[in-house]
């Protein structure tokens, strides 16, 4: 039986109610896809990390064996997040909760939390400026002022340096294994171990060492060691590098002449007392290998970090005639040189009388 008229407009009827329901529910899930999506852009890419006032970046660092729920209340404690739900959203999509990794971080006032979230998962952090000079005396001072700007533990660092098995594992013993640290300024990161810096220190030292530069040695007669330990005696002696090559030739002069070096800086060394600004006969009297003015040759170690400049004033030494320097009397910092004693003893008596006018003693 064919359906009736009403039966007709019922059935219209229901498929349009259908229709509506149907409609409504795919405009309502549009509405939601859209807001959701809008909300999980804005999340991903509106800028939202905070930097301090004023300030083009922020440096956050992340040290070894922090967990993503300390750092995730830390970020969230200082400001440095904004929107710490999207970062805690983010951080669980990415796997970044089970990946936290140390380091030093670099943050901009324009990161978004997405880029925020992949920087620390990548581990990409920003080096350090690693920097320490030859004004070092000691492998303690070393450590100190190499972890100056590393997680590494100062004094932990220390010990391992003054370890006679890590000298030996380089190639040195106890003694010149500071002559590895060649001052400059190096690039590391934060995080590096004691074990890390050393060896890059080393690679540092192996590269400085090239096959031209151990033949100049040879040419001296003095081996990479010998050549460390004159050339912390030159840097002592003169801060300018254009008197070094000078003051190196004058002590290659002496030992190829088998004289004493009479270099006041290993006596002050000896006495280990730094305060000594004018050396006198007393302070000659010490028993010491050290002891210039008693042993010929050249001490058993460096008396402090050689500098660049200082290995390689050593290496390529001013030819002259002149085997004495002293300081001139005007305190420039720069030296006389002479050839005989007479000549040095007036310029010695020179510099006396200026150090007696001014009372140093």
């Amino acid at each position: 039986m064919a359906p009736s008229k009403k039966e007709k407009e019922n059935s219209k009827g229901t498929i349009s109610l259908k229709y509506k329901i149907l409609l409504g529910v795919f405009a309502g899930l549009s509405v939601f896809v859209i807001a959701t999506s809008y909300y999980i852009y804005q999340m991903a890419y509106t800028p939202s990390v905070l930097t301090q006032k004023g300030a083009k970046e922020q440096v956050l660092y992340i040290p070894k064996g922090m967990s993503y729920k300390k750092l995730a209340k830390q970020l969230r404690e200082d400001g440095t997040i904004q929107h710490p739900v999207a970062f805690g959203v983010f951080s669980k999509w990415m796997n970044y909760v089970d990946n936290v990794k140390a380091g030093r971080y670099i943050l901009t006032p324009k990161m978004n939390t997405l880029d925020f979230v992949r920087q620390l998962r990548s581990g990409n952090q920003a080096p350090v400026n690693v920097t320490f000079n030859e004004n070092l005396r000691f492998l303690s001072d070393v450590a100190g002022k190499i972890t100056t700007n590393l997680a590494i533990d100062s004094a932990e660092f220390a010990t391992y340096l003054l370890d006679e098995n890590t000298a030996k594992e380089f190639g040195f013993d106890k003694d010149n294994f500071i002559s590895m640290f060649l001052p400059n300024t190096y690039e590391m990161y934060w995080t590096a171990s004691k074990e890390e810096v050393v060896e890059r220190m080393k690679k540092e030292y192996d590269k400085f060492w090239t096959d031209e530069r151990k033949e100049l040695a040879k040419k001296q007669n003095l081996s990479q060691k010998e050549v460390a330990i004159l050339a912390s005696i030159v840097d002592a002696e003169t801060r300018f590098a254009d008197e070094k090559p000078r003051v190196a030739g004058v002590y290659l002069n002496r030992l190829e002449r088998e004289m004493l070096l009479q270099a006041d800086p290993t006596l002050v060394f000896a006495h280990n007392d730094f305060t000594i600004k004018r050396v006198l006969n007393r302070h000659k009297e010490i028993e010491s290998p050290f002891n210039t003015y008693k042993y010929v040759g050249l001490p058993p170690s460096p008396i402090r970090l050689p500098s660049i400049s200082g290995l390689n004033a050593v290496l390529k030494p001013e030819n002259h005639d002149y085997i004495f320097f002293c300081a001139k009397e005007d305190f420039s910092g720069y030296h006389a040189f002479a050839k005989t004693n007479e000549e040095h003893d007036k310029n010695a008596r020179r510099y006396r009388n200026a150090l007696n006018a001014r009372g140093i003693k």
